[in-house]
């Protein structure tokens, strides 16, 4: 090969590195955030990042997957991910431990309770403000939001501090929440089912969750802790529980949270227009929310 040809071959390469920085994301896959030596094989305490590859000092979405607090797969929230980042935001989408859920699967009888998934989240957080400036995300620009289950954990979280504090985490931490199609209220969660058509599963399912902590895992019981711009957005399924919330929270007088509806969509409809549909406007709900409270905050300054 000629010198001539050699060189226009290394500059191929050189471009193609280049367009592929420009048009990709940086992912880094099943970091484990705990340090407890005796789970180092777990599967589950453990998160993935999704990074902008075009610039640094990006927000940072923690974001939960649903799954009934029982079959959460963080490798399933990737997509959305991965579009998120390419919008300038950086995910990092963080698995738990599970609850038993013998009402879906006779096999998946054993598993851990409340507050056992939230511990998880709050060793995630802290895990994650530890190595910010490893992976370029600015740890003052944080957000958490979650689908279904992972909505709940979300605002409990941002509610009852005790978790972040727990963690020697800064109890004003998050800088919003965003919650897609959750529920808030465990007592009426519970009540719902055993009042409904599958009375069951007020026991197989929320009491194997949250055990006798209905109360303790309540959103709507830490409404004295309100501060955090928050989004409420949920599909037509499950609708009651986000319109209960934002209720209380406008009794509560409480103004800086905006809701949507998706009315036109079910619970799954709405999370795969999330996660795979190339104009999602709900996508484009959140990426509006983190930016403009960006905004608002260097405004406070």
């Amino acid at each position: 090969m000629s010198t001539k040809a050699y060189s226009f071959c290394i500059l191929l390469l050189i471009l193609g590195k280049i367009a592929f920085s420009q048009n990709q994301v940086v992912e880094y896959r099943d970091l484990l955030y705990v340090d407890d030596l005796n789970i180092q094989n777990d599967s589950l305490q453990r998160l993935s990042l999704c990074l902008p590859s075009t610039t640094d000092n990006y927000p940072l979405l923690v974001w939960i997957g649903g799954g009934a607090w029982s079959y959460v797969d963080r490798n399933l929230e990737m997509p959305f991910a991965r579009k998120m980042a390419k919008k300038g935001i950086a995910v990092a989408s963080v698995g738990h431990r599970l609850s038993p859920a013998v009402w879906r699967d006779p096999k998946l009888s054993e598993g851990i309770q409340h507050p056992k998934h939230i511990e998880d989240i709050a060793s995630a957080l802290r895990w994650l403000v530890n190595h910010a400036s490893d992976y370029g995300f600015n740890p003052n620009y944080i957000f958490i939001g979650g689908y279904s289950s992972g909505a709940q954990l979300s605002m409990l979280i941002d509610l009852d501090k005790q978790y972040l504090k727990s963690k020697n985490l800064d109890p004003d931490l998050l800088k919003g929440v965003i919650a897609f199609s959750g529920t808030y209220d465990i007592e009426h969660y519970y009540q719902t089912f055993l009042n409904g058509n599958t009375p069951e599963l007020a026991e197989t399912h929320v009491k194997a969750v949250f055990g006798n902590q209905l109360k303790q895992a309540s959103a709507t019981e830490y409404l004295s802790n309100l501060k955090t711009p928050i989004l409420l957005v949920s599909d037509n399924n499950v609708i009651a529980y986000t319109q209960l919330f934002a209720k209380v929270l406008e009794d509560k007088g409480f103004d800086s949270f905006k809701t949507e509806y998706a009315t036109e969509l079910t619970h799954g409809q709405l999370w795969r227009s999330l996660s795979f549909d190339d104009e999602s406007k709900y996508r484009d709900l959140i990426i509006e929310f983190i930016f403009n409270n960006i905004q608002d905050n260097k405004k406070g300054l």
